[in-house]
């Protein structure tokens, strides 16, 4: 059986990722002074300035407005040509004390352990279909977009501009990807550009170095098909910080929760939990103890240990999915204290997670991306 399944990515330079990445880059500011700093914070973009709100329960002080304009400049927007520029674009800030009703929930206090900062699910998956253990067309769409980011910093296509998506479609064949279909290519550029130069440029330097083992002869190509991208970035499209959720995880395939990531600490169960069922269902592909899984985490709000998880391997498992979740609930810890303790979060290490996808990274800050348990796992299940 065929099918097609598509994926997209977005640059950093997009609207609702740069919301993504100063959120992140103000919370690893306060997790930087202070490693017990709960954090909560959204940011809102449009054409000329940001506006940073949320609630924050900290010792530390932090310059937000520095740790914005920053961002904003290693993001590629130091010309107001781009539509937004670093060093004069408004910022209107909002951020007020955490809510005593969220933090008693979460304090530790009288012997009483973390409990959960809010309600809520979330899942994870893997896929031995990568090497990533990640599903391919999600895979490819974030190489696309972080090329792209590439040549423009060296300088190789100097004329574009930070803005950029990508979408790519796979053809999988009983389960198994097989070849690309079809890439979509969005690409802010200056104008003076000829758009037949922009796109034979990115086939080049972008989607051929990318994609070389997967296109064919029947792969359709589309590389900014209005024929014009000047406008781009939050002076096009207003940005919002949390909106690019299936970007930031599986491309579409599995399932989502619902909570977005960026700008919130580990107390907040909608990051670590997602964290950890990602870990859980990497470590159990790894095992080879399925070739798919999905990991469902439940929580209450205030309660350490989760109401709920749920194992799907899509019947491809070598035990059952009972007897799986039962060695989980044995084999990682799933309170929110175990979760950030195990994986080591409360480093300053996020606004790195805020473009390109926040799994199937191996890069050292990504802790939930180790496979360090599947022996473990492979041993208690017995096989």
């Amino acid at each position: 059986m065929k099918k097609l399944i598509t994926s997209e990515s977005v640059g950093a330079g997009h609207p609702d990722k740069v919301c993504d990445q100063v959120s992140d880059a103000i919370l690893d500011a306060f997790l930087e002074k202070d490693p017990n700093a709960h954090v909560a914070v959204e940011t809102l973009a449009s054409k000329g300035y940001l506006v940073i709100a949320g609630e924050v329960k900290s010792n530390a002080v932090v310059d937000i407005e520095k740790v914005a304009r920053e961002t904003i400049k290693e993001i590629g927007y130091d010309d107001v040509k781009w539509g937004l520029d670093y060093k004069s674009c408004g910022i209107l800030i909002s951020v007020h004390p955490q809510s005593p009703d969220i933090a008693q929930g979460v304090d530790e206090k009288n012997n009483k352990e973390q409990g959960a900062g809010d309600q809520g699910m979330m899942f994870g998956y893997a896929t031995n279909e990568t090497n990533e253990l990640m599903p391919l067309p999600i895979i490819l769409a974030h190489k696309l977009t972080r090329r792209i980011k590439e040549v423009r910093d060296l300088g190789i296509l100097n004329y574009l501009g930070p803005d950029c998506k990508s979408q790519v479609t796979v053809e999988y064949d009983n389960n198994k990807p097989s070849k690309v279909k079809a890439v979509v290519i969005a690409a802010q550029h200056d104008e003076k550009v000829d758009i037949e130069k922009l796109r034979e440029d990115i086939k080049t330097h972008v989607i051929k170095p990318i994609l070389k083992d997967y296109l064919t002869d029947d792969t359709k190509i589309w590389i900014n098909s209005t024929g014009r991208f000047v406008l781009g970035g939050p002076a096009a499209d207003t940005g919002l910080t949390g909106r690019k959720i299936i970007v930031d995880t599986y491309g579409g395939i599995g399932r989502h929760g619902g909570g977005a990531f960026s700008g919130k600490d580990p107390s907040k169960v909608d990051r670590s939990g997602a964290y950890m069922a990602r870990y859980i269902a990497k470590n159990i592909v790894a095992a080879n103890l399925a070739e798919r899984c999905e990991v469902q985490l439940a929580y209450a709000i205030g309660v350490p240990e989760p109401v709920g998880i749920y194992i799907d391997t899509f019947g491809t498992g070598k035990i059952s999915d009972e007897k799986l979740s039962h060695i989980v609930k044995i084999v990682f810890p799933l309170t929110p204290k175990g979760i950030i303790n195990h994986l080591k979060l409360k480093r300053p290490i996020y606004k790195k997670t805020a473009a390109f996808g926040h799994f199937g990274r191996n890069e050292p800050e990504f802790t939930w991306e180790k496979t360090d348990l599947a022996k473990i796992l492979k041993e208690r299940a017995e096989i």
